[in-house]
């Protein structure tokens, strides 16, 4: 939703990347006459890629490895970009663990810090996982899912993608033609690892706080979880007006290069008056 972006945040002085990736909407914001963009990600390898791919901008762009509720925010900023969920970068690389269709380590990290998912998923009690799973990735069978993780961790210890996969896959079946069975289970313990609702949720006031007046927040969510999170914060936040009635969506075209982008949901809002 690049275009859809840039209408809110191209051309202004200063603006945050705060899920930076490889580089393509900081890449975007600085084509269209942005003054500085700052970008952050607690992903080492998508920091080094971006800071690679934008070197031409020279000292407009700046690069920080941070979560969203450690990154220092400087005051006064006139635009702050949330791209959330995974990246095609990371679900692309068997080794990081977030992929369901490739064999890998059991990892799904963001960044270095923390437990993997496969501490999660072996050490975990059978009814967090339960809640996790049902919570997070909204997936009906998750008591089912569960058991079956905590039986096969019983015969030994679940140590890549492909075999929590094949466990979920048997777990809740599937119909040909169908989403991966394991998708949902993946996508919450994903979630999970990196604390990504808990990380937005601290994130977005410090956001709208480091706003100038006239600064604007632009959030792109996949989950409706962290969607909901959005929605309330605008809602709920005096010193914000939402400039977007209902969440705007990718166009076909879109979704036809990236079929990922059907889930998105952009949410714009902009800073009306000083915090109290």
């Amino acid at each position: 939703m690049v275009e859809q972006v840039i209408g809110f945040l191209g051309g202004r002085g200063t603006v945050i990347d705060m899920t930076l990736g490889a580089g393509g909407h900081a890449e975007a914001i600085l084509e269209s006459g942005t003054g500085l963009v700052l970008g952050v990600d607690r992903d080492r390898e998508a920091v080094e890629l971006a800071s690679s791919r934008l070197a031409r901008f020279g000292a407009r762009f700046r690069a920080v490895r941070a979560r969203f509720s450690d990154v220092p925010l400087p005051e006064g900023v006139d635009g702050i970009l949330y791209d959330l969920g995974v990246s095609s970068m990371q679900l692309g690389r068997a080794e990081r663990g977030f992929g369901y269709r490739v064999s890998g380590p059991l990892d799904m990290r963001m960044g270095e810090e923390g437990p993997s998912a496969r501490e999660l998923v072996n050490e975990a009690p059978e009814g967090e996982l339960a809640r996790i799973i049902s919570e997070y990735g909204q997936e009906r069978r998750a008591r089912r899912v569960a058991s079956a993780i905590v039986r096969a961790r019983a015969r030994r210890p679940i140590e890549t993608t492909d075999e929590l996969a094949r466990v979920v896959a048997g777990a809740v079946g599937g119909r040909r033609g169908g989403p991966h069975p394991a998708r949902r289970t993946f996508q919450a313990l994903r979630i999970a690892v990196n604390r990504e609702l808990e990380e937005l949720a601290a994130s977005l006031p410090r956001a709208a706080g480091a706003l100038a007046p006239g600064g604007r927040v632009v959030v792109i969510a996949y989950h409706s979880l962290e969607d909901r999170i959005v929605k309330r914060f605008f809602l709920g936040e005096p010193s914000l007006a939402v400039l977007t009635k209902s969440p705007l969506r990718p166009d076909e075209a879109e979704v036809a290069v990236n079929p990922r982008a059907r889930a998105a949901k952009l949410r714009a809002a902009e800073r009306v008056v000083e915090a109290a």
